[in-house]
């Protein structure tokens, strides 16, 4: 298992560097890769401010990523409440914050 850092999940949803993007898709394709919970709060913030993703399309692309069988995450349950109160509007990290405490 690898751990992977947000540049590695960003090439891999965003597409915005081909090459990256392929080397990206290949450890996704081949290895088990754990995401740490510092890195999920990275790549919301990245994906919100520079590339301008939708809070819906944050969560759904976070569903996706997380939801692969070979991502492991600390805890799924919490990143699932997290997203649950984004949608309803709570900022993310606070979210975040929220549901560790």
């Amino acid at each position: 298992m690898i751990a992977v850092d947000t540049n590695i999940i960003i090439r891999l949803l965003t597409r915005d560097d081909e090459q990256q993007y392929q080397r990206s898709l290949t450890l996704f394709e081949q290895l088990d890769i754990f995401i740490s919970d510092t890195v999920i709060l990275e790549t919301e913030w990245v994906l919100r401010f520079t590339y301008c993703f939708t809070t819906s399309d944050i969560c759904e692309a976070l569903r996706t990523l997380l939801g692969l069988p070979n991502v492991q995450i600390t805890n799924a349950n919490l990143i699932a409440q997290v997203l649950q109160w984004h949608e309803q509007g709570l900022d993310f990290a606070d979210a975040f914050h929220l549901a560790q405490s």
